[in-house]
């Protein structure tokens, strides 16, 4: 697959000796020896030994950070970190500081700003009044926008705040651009917008549910109406998505890409993900399972990191995000449409009880603190591609074809590309208009949110998707309340949900084409000067 080695070598091939490139067998062998040099255990060799095959099959494909920076000087192979401030002038500097050398070193950042008091509060000890949170949050995007996270790709920032903040309309509303902002970023997308470079959320607790739903509960209005407020711009815009912690409020920190929950200050997460289109039955999915759970447990000790507390808080938590990708390769070649099914909880079920096993019995044998949480389903980003082949966490398919544009050293490209599964499918004579894909499933909201409730039953972190929507000009009127009736069906299951409608933001990533187009223009790269919208392209 020439576009899935392009990606390969742009993003995580190292030169040899003898001037060629990695190829994935030596990406593979590299990852593994260097990530297990950092313990000893009885039948190292032998565990180690068969890691690599699994990855070298494609079955067990360890996270981005890992298959680029594993053997260099500086290892930090965590995929990211969370923050939280306080509300001190002294935790402003702080937070600047660590969001500088945490995105250097290429992780992924996510800051709950709740902790800060609301605009025009009284400055008691020094006089004056507060200025709230956005114009921190503005700062840290602004360091995304300097910081070319680890050197290679765009910085990913994630930035939250809790619904009865009192801010909250200030941040729900933050961006909702000018008309005359829009036309400059529709002429050049680097030109600087309002938290640009970074996803926002506002974060829900049971608190929020209740008085949402009881008319006689004195923040019933404004739960309303942040509700309501956060539903027309999401249809609009995509943004702000919504952070759930239904069972524990505390958990209200996340990463840029919302798979990692948290309540801790310096969380950090590695991630790796099985993959299941290349999983033959349960047994193997259990041998893969315990195996890829014991390479992210190794990984927690293996990796440099930017600041020492998250060292710190790394040793005592351990927190593992073990994945899965390939869920809608899986679901095709099962003839299964994208929905929850029977064998698919069956399999679900045995990665949550074996993740959950393998870690118990790894933390004892290698003397560790037992992971605090075992798994999250990451968007996958280019691994799924150069790594894996297949669909991307539990995504479905994009589009069977589409225009894609991405970051080179020497600058932004684009490139018609086919789309691996759907490729695959028609080479063995599939007919591929019969494939749901995400536009196709954009007309049904309901199957794509369902299908990540029934997924998140066995997810103890969270799930990163995001949900494609036909253009806002496109729905009929109040279509948006209605998006909001379904999506409040199944909030409390969720830990996190993202939209994006078409459209929403110049210079998308992706752009639908036919598969005949694009077949006639595969492997042609052309010029380009877009970048990815939504802040994740690449983990």
């Amino acid at each position: 697959m020439g576009f899935a080695d392009d990606i390969m070598k742009l993003r995580y091939s190292w030169d040899k000796k003898d001037g060629t490139k990695e190829e994935w067998p030596d990406i593979a062998k590299r990852v593994v020896k260097n990530v297990f040099s950092s313990v000893e255990f009885e039948n190292k060799k032998e565990i180690s030994d068969r890691i690599i095959q699994l990855i070298s099959e494609r079955k067990f494909i360890p996270g981005g950070r890992f298959l680029a920076q594993s053997g260099r000087d500086y290892h930090q192979v965590n995929n990211c970190f969370l923050l939280k401030v306080e509300d001190t002038r002294e935790s402003w500097g702080d937070l600047a500081n660590k969001a500088t050398i945490m995105l250097m070193s290429g992780g992924g950042l996510g800051v709950d700003y709740s902790e800060l008091r609301p605009k025009d509060t009284p400055l008691k000890r020094s006089g004056g009044v507060s200025s709230g949170v956005i114009p921190l949050m503005k700062m840290i995007n602004e360091i995304g926008r300097g910081v070319m996270s680890g050197g290679k790709r765009r910085s990913a920032i994630w930035a939250g705040l809790r619904w009865n903040h009192g801010d909250i309309f200030d941040f729900v509303n933050i961006k909702n651009w000018s008309e005359d902002i829009k036309k400059l970023k529709q002429k050049d997308f680097d030109f600087p917008a309002p938290m640009d470079m970074t996803n926002i959320s506002v974060i829900l607790d049971k608190d929020f549910f209740d008085a949402y739903e009881n008319k006689e509960n004195e923040k019933h209005k404004h739960a309303q109406n942040v509700y309501w407020q956060v539903i027309e711009n999401m249809t609009k815009s995509g943004e702000p998505g919504f952070s759930i912690d239904y069972e524990n409020k505390k958990e209200s920190l996340r990463n840029a890409c919302t798979e990692i929950v948290s309540e801790e200050d310096s969380d950090v997460c590695c991630l790796g993900s099985i993959n299941l289109s290349q999983i033959k039955d349960i047994n193997e999915l259990k041998e893969v399972t315990e195996l890829g759970q014991l390479f992210l447990i190794v990984g927690t000790e293996y990796s440099d990191v930017p600041h020492p507390k998250v060292k710190e808080i790394q040793k005592r938590l351990r927190r593992t995000g073990l994945g899965l990708m390939g869920f809608h390769e899986w679901l095709i070649r099962r003839n299964y449409k994208y929905e929850p099914n029977e064998e698919l909880g069956e399999w679900l079920s045995v990665w949550e009880k074996e993740s959950n096993k393998s870690a118990k019995k790894w933390s004892k044998i290698l003397g560790f603190n037992e992971p605090i949480k075992k798994r999250a389903i990451a968007p996958n980003g280019t691994i799924s591609i150069a790594g894996g082949q297949t669909t991307s966490g539990i995504e479905p398919i994009f589009s069977v074809a589409y225009q894609r544009r991405y970051l080179t050293p020497d600058g932004w490209k684009k490139q018609y590309v086919v789309d691996f599964v759907a490729e695959k499918l028609h080479e063995e004579g599939y007919d591929v208009s019969q494939i749901e894909d995400a536009y196709s499933l954009s007309l049904n909201v309901e199957k794509r949110i369902s299908f990540q409730a029934f997924v998140q039953k066995y997810v103890d972190n969270s799930i990163s998707s995001t949900i494609n929507m036909p253009a806002y000009e496109t729905l009929g009127n109040n279509d948006y309340k209605k998006f909001g009736k379904i999506l409040m069906k199944y909030l409390p299951q969720l830990r996190g949900i993202t939209v994006y409608p078409d459209g929403s933001r110049g210079g998308q990533p992706l752009t639908p084409v036919s598969f005949d187009f694009a077949i006639s223009k595969k492997n042609v790269v052309f010029e380009g000067s877009e970048e990815c919208a939504d802040g994740i392209c690449g983990v």
